[in-house]
């Protein structure tokens, strides 16, 4: 990968300069992993930081042995990354990183890592930046418990398909994210999210392609105002 398509992809590294970029590169390792694959394991946080290619993955606290002790915590995709805060804080951790569909990923250790961000005081900056754009995020989750479940499933929608869709014919293609994992990450019951999805789809804002995995966001617009958004 050339360094111009380093950063492009990565909003992180858009604040780096080019030499920044060209050791991180260097030092970068590739990884490919199918579908269901455990990605991180809840005792491997804070060895390095890791970069999403292509694909999905999901990030889940564990409480215990079991589906019911399960809980996925976020969805992220193509552009974003994990294992930043566990690099800075050695405290045990109780989540790992599961694989949604085919993901490829890039990782840099940690110390490699923390060696960069002290030598590139843009990069240092942009991540805290998106650090605490995803704290306001999690601010907004809460602000919305006591909303009716579909304004929370439509944010959850419209902020997948700002964050990781693109555009495609049919509209903004996002990854068909299973209803058990849609509804931890929303902070609704399975059975409503899959109730919320099909009246959604049959009013035609969104819809699904089991053969491709697809989701499609047909009517961003109703979407946004039916989440608050604009």
């Amino acid at each position: 990968m050339q360094t111009e398509a380093f950063s492009e992809l990565f909003p992180l590294l858009t604040a780096a300069n080019p030499e920044t970029l060209e050791w991180l590169l260097s030092v970068a390792v590739e990884h490919e992993y199918p579908a269901n694959r455990a990605v991180l394991m809840e005792d491997a946080w804070g060895n390095a930081v890791y970069f999403v290619v292509s694909g999905w993955v999901k990030v889940r606290r564990l409480s215990g042995s079991g589906e019911d002790n399960v809980v996925t915590l976020a969805v992220l995709g193509r552009g974003d990354f994990f294992g930043e805060m566990a690099i800075l804080d050695e405290s045990p951790r109780s989540t790992d990183v599961i694989a949604l569909s085919a993901v490829k990923l890039i990782s840099i250790s940690a110390q490699r890592f923390i060696q960069t961000l002290f030598k590139d005081p843009q990069l240092h900056h942009r991540m805290l930046q998106l650090m605490v754009r995803r704290l306001r995020q999690t601010n907004v989750r809460f602000q919305l418990r006591h909303q009716p479940p579909a304004i929370k499933l439509a944010n959850t929608l419209v902020s997948l398909g700002e964050n990781y869709g693109h555009e495609s014919a049919n509209g903004i293609e996002i990854f068909n994210i299973p209803a058990k994992d849609l509804a931890d990450v929303t902070d609704i019951g399975v059975e409503e999210t899959g109730k919320i999805m099909e009246k959604l789809e049959s009013k035609g804002w969104i819809k699904t392609d089991v053969s491709s995995q697809s989701l499609y966001l047909v009517n961003m617009k109703q979407l946004m105002h039916l989440a608050g958004k604009v």
